[in-house]
């Protein structure tokens, strides 16, 4: 079973390099983020041409979260994450599929720092926390995948100098990231490529591409139940090269049965 996960940065605008993935890599189930799409417009019956079919929730121009499976539908278990009744924001989605809960999530990104969307970040993060803990307390095999926002430590920058000011590589948001490991989490990109070096993030700006000026912000938690069964993670780089691509590449888990 491979469980991915993809920050298309637009679907609409990407539909046809996220088509292609799809096929060639052909993931059990794909997570994806920053779909930027409302709920009527999400192109779900484009996805359904090629085997698979998908629950999303939308918003306008900017957030959203989509889970698709390959020839299943996803049963919707949590959409929103708890803790905020008034956060408004599409950030947030869990299913079941295949006898694994998947949480599909998109991070706040908190810059500027110091400010509200910091705080909001960080508020986000101990919700995010709380909600983890009371899925580890079902013991089920579940993964929490997609855009955390954190560069966990420096060895997952190009260059921990100039992301130094980001709000992606504050102690806070270090310190709230390792909290959820320290609960035992399993980040199962990281435990397979333990002396870092692996980017899953390029900027469009200033050539980051080409010289290969990147950051590991995407992230795949699993649940012990499913560690013990992750026999492979990685990195779909190549289609961060291709036309018009997302500024993400896919990652990816593979667990046995």
């Amino acid at each position: 079973m491979r469980i991915a996960s993809f920050n298309i940065n637009g679907v609409k605008a990407r539909l046809p390099r996220l088509l292609e993935w799809l096929e060639e890599t052909r993931p059990t189930v794909a997570c994806l983020q920053e779909i930027k799409s409302q709920d009527e417009g999400f192109p779900a019956h484009e996805f359904e041409k090629i085997g698979y079919h998908a629950i999303w929730h939308g918003q306008k121009g900017f957030n959203g979260v989509a889970i698709l499976a390959d020839g299943v539908t996803p049963v919707e278990a949590q959409r929103t994450l708890p803790g905020e009744p008034d956060d408004d924001h599409s950030r947030y989605l869990e299913a079941d599929v295949n006898g694994v809960r998947v949480v599909c999530l998109y991070l706040p990104n908190g810059n500027p720092v110091p400010g509200p969307k910091f705080d909001y970040k960080l508020a986000w993060m101990e919700r995010l926390r709380a909600r983890m803990q009371a899925l580890w307390a079902l013991e089920i095999p579940c993964a929490v995948v997609g855009d955390f926002n954190v560069i966990p430590e420096d060895k997952d920058v190009w260059s921990p100098k100039a992301m130094a000011s980001d709000a992606l590589m504050q102690s806070e948001s270090r310190d709230a990231y390792a909290r959820l490991l320290g609960d035992g989490w399993t980040d199962a990109l990281d435990t397979l490529n333990p002396r870092g070096g692996v980017w899953t993030y390029w900027d469009y700006q200033a050539g980051a591409w080409p010289r290969d000026h990147g950051f590991r912000i995407d992230h795949m938690l699993l649940s012990p139940e499913l560690a013990d069964r992750m026999t492979a993670a990685g990195v779909d780089k190549e289609y961060r090269g291709r036309e018009k691509a997302s500024d993400h590449a896919p990652v990816w888990v593979e667990v046995a049965g």
